[in-house]
């Protein structure tokens, strides 16, 4: 695994990271892995649009988008039919 050193990093900043490790029951070290792990993670995710994870989480949960916003696509919309 690789190292990573943090230089000058403010007081207040330190004491909140202790008081945040302390809260969740981990070390300094851990919670500042945590975090540094988190926001690399959201980071990747934002480079993907809203639309594009929205359908990767329901994909293939039988609902076909198509058919469901057709008029987001200029369609005309067809009257359901309830027979």
């Amino acid at each position: 695994m690789a190292q990573l050193v943090v230089r000058n990093i403010e007081e207040s900043v330190k004491e909140r990271l202790q008081e945040r490790a302390r809260r969740h029951g981990h070390s300094m070290e851990a919670e500042a892995r945590n975090i540094l792990r988190n926001a690399v993670l959201i980071d990747d995710a934002d480079e993907k649009g809203l639309g594009t994870r929205i359908a990767a989480r329901f994909k293939g949960i039988g609902v076909n988008l198509d058919d469901t916003i057709r008029e987001l696509r200029q369609e005309p919309i067809r009257e359901p039919d309830f027979d």
